[in-house]
């Protein structure tokens, strides 16, 4: 009940920020309108395949919710620069419980921007499908995943430091080595191997696979995404208790 009531005032906080809201879910359907046109200008055969819709639409939700890590980084630097969460340490709330309150407030704005965004590629030739629901839920451990990053930074860092770090730092990486757009393995290399290494492309594979209905090919790679997922929540958790009783 603690958990809700504060997750609860931490989705009032995010819903007041409309603007950053819109962003995070407009910037990736001006994306996916302008790699379509792109693609559609190119003659069939030319261009790369993973700029088609059924590939690109996949890749795009996910690049769509590393803007999850901003929100959550800016929300809990912000509570730290303003002493909210050290008056609310006194509280029976465990470190865990906080963590987890910002994580849940998160997770509806994950599924709608995913949602949204394969309602737009619907109007660029994507197939409707119940693949396409089934796709939204495989979204939500590299969502956790951008989440999680994003209280990790927001823990440590301050609200002007994780605007850099997670605003164009972690959403370039994300981009660079997410398979979106370029096949990671044709560059090769220790390029190749952090992308491997890394849960970008194993989320934006099992999405495709989703998309694709190829329901075999979802888990080797979701089964890395959620590793990571765990990973990064329970280090959030560790480094969140560390600083607020250092402070």
């Amino acid at each position: 009940m603690r958990v809700l009531t504060f997750a609860s005032r931490n989705t009032k906080e995010i819903t007041r920020d409309i603007m950053t809201s819109i962003f995070g879910i407009a910037f990736p359907i001006v994306l996916l309108l302008l790699l379509s046109l792109i693609n559609k200008s190119i003659p069939q055969g030319s261009g790369p395949d993973l700029f088609e819709i059924q590939k690109l639409a996949p890749g795009i939700t996910v690049f769509g919710l590393s803007f999850l890590s901003l929100f959550s980084s800016m929300l809990i630097a912000k509570d730290r620069t303003a002493s909210f969460v050290l008056r609310l340490f006194t509280s029976p709330l465990k470190p865990s419980d906080f963590i987890l309150g910002y994580t849940l407030p998160m997770l509806p704005m994950a599924l709608l921007q995913s949602a949204i965004c394969y309602v737009a590629a619907l109007f660029f030739g994507l197939e409707l499908s119940v693949n396409l629901l089934l796709a939204v839920v495989v979204n939500i451990p590299i969502a956790i995943v951008f989440i999680a990053l994003g209280l990790l930074f927001g823990s440590v860092l301050s609200e002007k430091a994780v605007g850099g770090v997670c605003g164009a730092l972690l959403t370039n990486l994300s981009a660079w080595f997410s398979n979106i757009w370029f096949d990671t393995s044709l560059v090769g290399g220790a390029f190749a191997k952090v992308a491997d290494l890394l849960p970008f492309s194993h989320a934006v594979n099992a999405a495709r696979a989703a998309v694709a209905g190829d329901f075999g090919a979802i888990f080797p790679d979701l089964w890395w995404v959620i590793g990571y997922a765990v990973v990064l929540l329970t280090a959030a958790i560790i480094i969140f208790s560390a600083k607020i009783k250092k402070n």
